[in-house]
């Protein structure tokens, strides 16, 4: 195994204004080209300057980031196909390549119009290339009538609940608490809009057990970071973020819930113990943690198989503001999918940077040294990140 523990940083973070309205009035790669350039930018380095890309599936091609920004050596270009879980599996690709020479310095970008442009209502379509479980979901989930991710992953909260006793009030304390942080952050879609959590109970039932506000926002917008050497990050512009353990898992089988051995194993039961032990750390050391908030209950279920609480034990540790800043672990310090916007999760990434650089503002976490980013793709795909704060 390489050993990546502070040799690699992120360097320079980049994001556009996150937006829910009829047309953001970009593209999708426009977007990501903003977020682009304003990461490169962070970094103090020239677009010249990079030479590795990697995009988000399906959502660019590193021939036409390199193009449209000017990046005229591009030699390393990859892409992790694992959903939202691969911005941050990302992370731990772009480590290797700038610690063995394959690059200098690596951009991932990530950004769509998720509001104005694909929408849940299209989620039914003969391209199984585009559904989490393929042929699986399309063969045996939407002939059924599960056609959409609230249904999906519904299956393990309601199980969890069965299971353990979890109750939608400790789901609402969740999206309450995510909510809260958005009001200190003037880029939060939700910003302005507190909720309460009898706004909570009172908000129509998507899927059971999930309510309105058990759901991440379907939002406009794009973010971006660039990774480098710890030791070319000293000439840079901004304080570095060390990288000090990163990893990713998929569940088996990756393609199907309902039939898993253990249903509430995923990619990140896997990832955690690896990431935690490749940092030298703890959960019990981290700061804070940005928790990839597709629903509410992954940020509960997350939570445990990252090892911050026993498996059954998520309910009780998310409530009475343990998970708020000034909590026992603040969590999605920026409001996250559920309340600042969903950008794939690379958004986590950049708030995490921002913790970790004492640059949050009326929400940063005092002394901010370790912080952790999860990110969760198709069925169960899991990846982290334990970062800190400089060299």
């Amino acid at each position: 195994m390489i050993n990546l523990k502070n040799r690699a940083c992120i360097a320079g973070i980049g994001e556009t204004r996150y937006v829910r309205k009829p047309g953001s009035g970009l593209s999708q790669l426009a977007l990501q080209l903003q977020a682009a350039k304003n990461a490169i930018a962070d970094a103090g380095l020239s677009p010249k300057q990079v030479d590795g890309i990697m995009p988000f599936p399906n959502l660019g091609h590193a021939e036409e980031f390199a193009a449209n920004l000017g990046i005229e050596n591009l030699r390393f270009a990859a892409t992790v196909n694992t959903g939202g879980a691969a911005p941050v599996a990302s992370l731990r690709i772009a480590a290797m390549a700038v610690c063995t020479g394959a690059a200098d310095a690596v951009l991932i970008p990530a950004g769509w119009n998720g509001y104005s442009g694909s929408r849940a209502r299209e989620t039914v379509s003969e391209d199984v290339s585009s559904l989490p479980g393929g042929v699986i979901a399309r063969d045996y989930y939407l002939p059924f009538g599960l056609t959409a991710p609230p249904q999906w992953y519904s299956l393990m909260a309601r199980r969890h609940m069965h299971e353990f006793g979890t109750t939608a009030e400790q789901l609402g304390a969740i999206a309450v608490a995510m909510r809260k942080h958005a009001q200190l952050n003037p880029n939060a879609v939700m910003y302005g809009k507190p909720l309460s959590l009898s706004d909570y109970m009172a908000s129509p039932m998507i899927t059971d057990p999930y309510r309105l506000f058990d759901c991440c926002l379907e939002t406009d917008g794009a973010a971006a970071v660039v990774v480098t050497t710890a030791e070319r990050a000293l000439d840079l512009a901004k304080p570095q973020v060390t990288i000090l353990g990163v990893a990713s898992g998929q569940p088996y089988p990756a393609d199907e819930i309902t039939n898993r051995k253990d249903i509430f194993q995923t990619g990140l039961s896997i990832a955690a113990p690896e990431a935690f032990a490749a940092a030298g750390v703890e959960p019990r050391d981290i700061d804070f943690a940005e928790i990839y908030d597709c629903f509410t209950f992954e940020v509960l279920q997350q939570l445990e198989e990252a090892g911050f609480c026993e498996r059954g034990e998520g309910g009780e540790f998310v409530q009475s503001g343990r998970i708020e800043l000034g909590g026992m672990l603040p969590v999605n310090t920026h409001g996250g999918l559920l309340s600042e916007a969903h950008v794939l999760g690379m958004n986590h990434i950049v708030e995490a940077v921002k913790q970790l650089r004492g640059d949050a503002g009326e929400r940063q976490v005092e002394d901010a040294e370790l912080g952790v980013v999860t990110g969760w793709g198709d069925f169960g795909d899991g990846s982290i990140a334990v970062l800190g704060a400089g060299g």
